[in-house]
């Protein structure tokens, strides 16, 4: 999700990973220049309904994410 803040530009990114259990882990990071950074990442609720808007119902990440995805 291309963002803008204060004049800078980055992008969030939200990854679906997983453990050699099978546990799924949600990571989400924020990129400058195609380079993932590690930090505090604020997403606002708009940033989130987006999100959750493009995930496909019943993929894994949506459902890691507690959502059945495609919006509300």
């Amino acid at each position: 999700m291309a963002q803008r803040a204060g004049g800078k530009a980055f992008a969030s990114v939200v990854q679906l990973l997983e453990t050699a259990d099978g546990t799924a882990l949600v990571r989400i990071a924020y990129t400058t220049n195609g380079v993932a950074r590690r930090g505090p990442v604020t997403l606002r609720p708009k940033d989130l309904e987006q999100l959750r808007a493009r995930l496909a119902a019943g993929s894994r990440l949506a459902i890691a994410l507690g959502w059945d995805g495609g919006g509300a």
